[in-house]
């Protein structure tokens, strides 16, 4: 398939992989079909329509644009999301996804956009030439999606869906829902309930799913954010059979602290696993979600999607890496679901091995996290925030076992990340990003580095002084690392993780700070 353009799609392409209903597509395209008026995914298993039927569209937004509905039965909203390093296209990307967790309803647009570094004049035009559709437009199809995901997978009351959507109100929503697709909101329920095969089990709570490109090495992911589970915070366990997820699967679960809407926050416990299955339709990760979390589940489900890179196309990537990736084309690059804990998390792993960081990082949670009830004994508290920890002695933090310079170095970002002066999100600039770390005292270019590639979810990113990545490599000094990696740009930091992994089950990241 050829390059398709920001705005535009090569159509002869699209076709083609229309009529292959080939995964790797998903996501890249939609399909407009002007008989029926409804859009697709390139996997929908519905018969293929007529050539001269199909519009073909970069984005959902678009297609809705245009006056396409989304179809019922492949679900626009699940499809997975894109992923780019051009700068532009980054910038463009950055603002939807904070769009997508609610950054317009705080401030609007010009307040999104200082927080990008632009004006909002050049977000409008980024955005624009990237989607093809307006912030205002992207925000309206994002909430309608949401919405129409949980009037179809969960019996939440209709009021409550308008709510967790981000609509300010029920008859906003109603007269969104209508004028867009069409239909009442309860009408959509009644006609999904007895068209869709899968749905909701009230008693297992809110449950989503996620779509990715294949292939995904759910277990190398799984054992990956395992080695570094922070006892009491999050675990890595084994599905039984007929639990969620396949026998002998691994089930990933923690504790989460969200922001949600007007300033607030939300903390509750998440489940995330591989349902069994082959096929497009069950490339998909199943979140389950606590009742809690209600108020800020586009939030929730943006940060799964970074933590467990589901934007990512492992063809391009493993092309680029070439023999590195061979065998292992489906790891992905872990994000984090928050900047400081990761950052606490890296400041910790300066110098020492992955399983003494994991254990000081078990007893910073239990020192200074809240309770939390779950339904499993392994989750107990949640991490702090960077609020919290801002007004923190770092002799409260030494207390734990840390050196003195490493706990003012964790209570110096917390007051950075709480006062806004420092920013570690996937919508930043990760280059000045860096560069701001490093000015910390304490902060080095593997820190600054590793918390590039977890925190900013940075592809590029490469902690070249790290004692696992120059092992790997077979030499012995960063600036070799650095000439040995120049060939997987921009792709390094996942040449990084497949790195890390060729020494396992050896401890990494014992590194200089």
């Amino acid at each position: 398939m050829s390059q398709m353009l920001p705005q535009t799609v090569d159509a002869a392409a699209c076709w083609r992989g229309l009529c292959a209903r080939d995964a790797r597509f998903d996501g890249r395209f939609f399909v407009g079909v002007t008989s029926t008026g409804i859009y697709c995914r390139p996997v929908c298993p519905a018969r293929t329509p007529r050539r001269e039927n199909c519009r073909f569209f970069p984005t959902a937004a678009g297609a809705e644009h245009q006056g396409f509905r989304p179809c019922l039965r492949c679900r626009p909203e699940l499809a997975p999301g894109h992923a780019s390093v051009d700068a532009p296209a980054r910038l463009a990307q950055a603002a939807a996804a904070a769009i997508e967790e609610g950054a317009l309803d705080e401030g609007g647009l010009p307040a999104l956009a200082a927080r990008l570094g632009v004006t909002d004049r050049h977000l409008r035009r980024v955005f624009d030439a990237q989607f093809g559709v307006s912030p205002i437009d992207w925000a309206q199809t994002h909430r309608l999606l949401l919405a129409k995901r949980l009037l179809t997978d969960t019996a939440l009351p209709v009021t409550e869906v308008a709510l967790a959507a981000g609509f300010a109100s029920l008859r906003r929503f109603n007269d969104a829902f209508a004028s867009r697709y069409r239909l009442a909101p309860t009408d959509l329920r009644r006609q999904a309930r007895g068209a869709l095969a899968v749905s909701a089990d009230p008693a297992a709570g809110l449950v989503f799913r996620l779509a990715y490109r294949p292939p995904l090495d759910w277990a190398g992911l799984a054992g990956f954010l395992s080695m570094r589970a922070i006892d009491g915070v999050e675990a890595v366990e084994t599905a039984a059979p007929g639990r969620r997820g396949a026998a002998s699967e691994p089930v990933y679960r923690r504790i989460v602290r969200v922001p949600a809407p007007r300033g607030a926050e939300r903390i509750g416990w998440i489940e995330v696993a591989r349902p069994g299955g082959r096929g497009a339709a069950h490339h998909v990760l199943e979140i389950r979600l606590d009742a809690a979390l209600l108020g800020a589940i586009p939030a929730v489900l943006a940060r799964v999607r970074r933590v467990f890179d589901l934007a990512c196309r492992p063809d391009e990537v493993a092309a680029a890496l070439g023999p590195l990736a061979v065998g292992h084309e489906g790891l992905r690059l872990p994000g984090a679901f928050d900047g400081f804990e990761i950052v606490v998390r890296a400041i910790l792993g300066q110098q020492i091995t992955v399983k003494h960081a994991r254990t000081l990082a078990g007893r910073f949670a239990a020192a200074f996290g809240e309770p939390v009830a779950t339904p499993w004994p392994t989750l107990r508290h949640a991490f702090p925030s960077a609020a919290s920890m801002a007004g923190r002695e770092p002799a409260e933090i030494g207390a734990l076992g840390v050196t003195g310079q490493r706990a003012r170095t964790i209570v110096a970002l917390a007051r950075a990340l709480a006062d806004g002066s420092l920013r570690l999100e996937p919508d930043g600039d990760a280059a000045a990003t860096v560069e701001r770390l490093k000015a910390v005292p304490g902060v080095g270019d593997w820190t600054a580095q590793y918390l590039a590639m977890r925190a900013l979810g940075w592809p590029d990113a490469f902690p070249a002084s790290d004692v696992g990545v120059m092992k790997a490599l077979g030499v012995t000094t960063p600036r070799e690392a650095l000439a040995a990696a120049e060939a997987w740009r921009p792709w390094r930091g996942y040449a990084v993780i497949h790195l890390w992994r060729t020494l396992a089950p050896a401890p990494i990241e014992a590194t200089p700070s």
